[in-house]
């Protein structure tokens, strides 16, 4: 890499980074809580709190992993799977 004096500038790392909310991209965690509250308060299946919990913690994992698998993933859901000629 070259440096030249004078062409240098920092880049702050909020340019670069994710936004995460509780550790996981703020989307996912705003489907996770909208979908545990509409079952848990809306149909009273409180059995989908734990779930919703475990699912949180599953997130948590992967984007400690790699902060951006769930771009990558939903790119993957919206590829064909086959090519036309």
């Amino acid at each position: 890499m070259i440096e030249i004096e004078g062409f240098e500038m920092p880049l702050h790392r909020s340019l670069t980074e994710q936004i995460l909310m509780a550790g996981v991209p703020r989307t996912i965690a705003i489907l996770n809580g909208t979908i545990a509250a509409a079952f848990g308060i809306g149909l009273q299946s409180f059995y989908v709190i734990p779930i919703s919990l475990a699912l949180h913690c599953a997130a948590v994992v992967m984007t400690k992993r790699d902060p951006q698998f769930f771009d990558c993933f939903r790119r993957h859901i919206k590829q064909k799977r086959y090519y036309s000629t």
